[in-house]
């Protein structure tokens, strides 16, 4: 999607701290952040919400929970963090490209 700012940050156009990336996805800090680790991860391919998620995504999301717990370690969160997926404006989604919040403070 040609207006969406996490779509630009995927295909380098848009400046980013990143964290991780690959072929499917990409992590990043993000640049307001809740926690003293706050890292967004996001798929490439522009999904706006968990609305959309269809039964063949399943891979897809499994590939970005599993980067998310990878971020967790190398980040120091080994006591604990939080993952959150908000959907929808009432959900509290700003940006309507999923994306998964991992927070935590290092130990």
């Amino acid at each position: 999607m040609s207006d969406c700012i996490f779509c630009k940050i995927a295909a380098g156009d848009i400046p980013a701290t990143l964290a991780y990336q690959d072929d499917q996805c990409v992590a990043f800090h993000d640049i307001q952040p809740k926690a003293p680790v706050h890292l967004l991860v996001i798929p490439r391919r522009h999904i706006a919400s968990l609305l959309e998620v269809e039964a063949a995504d399943a891979p897809l999301l499994g590939h970005l929970l599993a980067v998310a717990a990878r971020l967790a370690r190398e980040h120091g969160l080994t006591a604990g963090y939080k993952t959150q997926i908000n959907t929808g404006h009432a959900g509290g989604q700003e940006v309507f490209h999923l994306h998964i919040h991992v927070l935590g403070q290092p130990q």
